[in-house]
């Protein structure tokens, strides 16, 4: 097969960063596409068959976009990228677009902005829609995004307090077994929240806030008989309402409020038989103007490369159960039509 060149124009400060620490962006690149990719100094050359030394050269020229923005180049968006190229993904055009959508900086000064494509979706549909739901696997960034855009909302003065909750469900373990008052049986269940209001806030700016009541962290059951005005709430592991719950709390919203519904209905943890709110609310709410329902999938996952892997096998596992769940109602149909 006849080998093909494509030279792309760099400017010399930023191949450091496309390289990678000891190539490995490059060797990893190369290793996916099958080409040889070399430094000219005034630029960077691709050869290799003339799809996949065409598709490299896309895939630099999203690192390139990302080195001029002083944007970092991690494992995980590089293989984004990657990926998307591969699969001719119709988001590939948009990723350059992750690099100008700034939500805000952490308590340590680092941007916080979308990773995928889908991520940046689920953004700006938060920021158009009253209600969002936020449905997809863990490691997508759901709740942590919706923290960053309450806390965004909490700070431009566009609310007047943050409400974060989530139904107190547990995976195996009861609550009652658990030391301490009800705060501290409850705070475990919390403990995600607090993670990302620490991260993004700091610790002292959001003990302030606790205090005068400006930030409430708090059992879904605690919403009932309320009206949250001028409010930005975060609804989280919301597959674990039940559909009388999840009515309870959409009601609850008042004026200048904002809300986000994040779940992963993969992980239900309800009593066999209970239907999840998040589920319900999904279908029965997916035409209402001022609702917006965004669902992510494993694509998004922004967490270690294995978080994906994970997803993905358990996905395959899912589906064989379904096929032969199929087979098995087929076959009991077959027998009954022969009795």
């Amino acid at each position: 097969m006849e080998a093909n060149e494509v030279v792309i124009t760099v400017e010399c400060e930023d191949i450091a960063q496309i390289f990678g620490q000891y190539d490995s962006n490059i060797k990893k690149i190369e290793k996916e596409f099958g080409v040889r990719i070399v430094d000219r100094g005034e630029g960077i050359k691709v050869v290799g068959a003339r799809g996949n030394a065409e598709n490299a050269a896309h895939v630099l020229m999203h690192l390139k976009t990302a080195a001029e923005k002083n944007e970092e180049i991690t494992i995980q968006s590089l293989q984004y990228v990657i990926d998307a190229v591969k699969e001719n993904a119709a988001e590939e055009k948009d990723i350059d677009k992750l690099h100008d959508d700034l939500i805000c900086l952490t308590v340590n000064g680092r941007p916080l902005r979308p990773k995928t494509v889908g991520q940046k979706n689920y953004i700006d549909m938060i920021r158009k829609n009253t209600i969002v739901f936020g449905i997809g696997p863990a490691g997508t960034g759901k709740t942590y995004l919706a923290m960053a855009m309450a806390i965004t909302a909490f700070k431009n003065n566009e609310v007047n307090r943050i409400i974060l909750t989530r139904p107190a469900i547990e995976a195996g373990e009861k609550l009652g077994f658990l030391p301490g008052d009800l705060q501290q049986k409850v705070d475990p269940y919390l403990r995600p929240l607090y993670d990302a209001l620490y991260e993004i806030m700091g610790a002292e700016q959001f003990m302030k806030n606790m205090e005068k009541g400006l930030i409430e962290v708090a059992p879904l059951a605690y919403m009932r008989g309320r009206t949250l005005d001028n409010a930005f709430i975060v609804l989280d592991e919301a597959q674990n309402t039940t559909p009388e719950q999840m009515k309870m709390f959409l009601t609850r919203i008042g004026y200048g409020s904002k809300a986000v519904v994040t779940g992963d209905i993969t992980q239900i943890d309800l009593g066999e038989g209970k239907r999840s709110g998040l589920n319900d609310a999904s279908t029965i709410l997916k035409d209402i103007e001022g609702i917006g329902i965004m669902t992510l999938t494993n694509k998004d996952v922004v967490r270690h490369p294995l978080v994906q892997k994970i997803i993905n096998a358990y996905e395959k596992a899912d589906a064989k159960k379904e096929i032969r769940r199929q087979k098995l109602e087929e076959r009991k149909v077959v027998l009954k039509g022969r009795r």
